[in-house]
Order: structure tokens, then C-alpha cells, then sequence
């Protein structure tokens, strides 16, 4: 339990440690496949469930929010307004020679 709080008591989220996080879930899921039409949900559900499923093991107080789409092309825009000391959002970029995979992370800070 006192690691736990530990844990919630740093400030600011670290992108850089969920970017990583999630970049390890896209390449398991990724990694060494062609693009297949038949897969694009399954592979999204994967990637999303896992992203998530990793961040909340981090044991830090944060609401995360993982968009996804599902489509051949797609425009996303976004605009936060939060605590800057606190809250953050990171995205990973994944490509190979037949696909593009963007997944965007939003991390509010929940208040104890």
C-alpha cells in the first residue's frame, strides 16, 4: 500500500514511460503482420485493452483515455484544457511497409 501511494504522490505524467509502454503493446500486436482488413478491429481491441491494462499497473492516480479509429483514412483533433503540472498526453507513431498504427494517450490526474 505505501508503494502505492508513492506512486500517486509524483507529479506530472511521464509520457515518455507510456509511450513505451504502448509502443511494446503495438509492436506484440503489430509486429511482423501485413495489413489485413479482416483483422483491423481484433488488432485495435488488443492494442487498446493492453495499452491500458499496462498504464493501470503503474499504480498511479490517473483516469487514462486511449482513442481509437478503425479506417482506411482518418483526421483527428484535439483540444485539453487541464492541469499542465499534472495531466499530459502522449502519442505513438507505429508503421511498417503495409500499415500505419497512431495511438493517442490522454492521462487526467485523478484528485484523492
Amino acid at each position: 500500500m505505501e508503494e502505492y501511494h508513492r506512486h500517486c504522490d509524483e507529479v506530472g505524467f511521464n509520457a515518455e514511460e507510456a509511450h513505451n509502454i504502448v509502443k511494446e503493446c503495438v509492436d506484440g500486436v503489430l509486429g511482423g503482420e501485413d495489413y489485413n482488413h479482416n483483422n483491423i478491429n481484433q488488432w485495435t481491441a488488443s492494442i487498446v485493452e493492453q495499452s491500458l491494462t499496462h498504464l493501470v499497473k503503474l499504480g498511479k492516480a490517473y483516469k487514462y483515455i486511449v482513442v481509437q479509429k478503425s479506417a482506411y483514412g482518418f483526421h483527428t483533433a484535439s483540444s485539453c484544457f487541464w492541469d499542465t503540472t499534472s495531466d499530459g498526453t502522449c502519442t505513438v507513431r507505429w508503421e511498417n511497409r503495409t500499415m500505419n498504427c497512431i495511438v493517442n494517450v490522454f492521462a487526467i490526474a485523478i484528485v484523492l
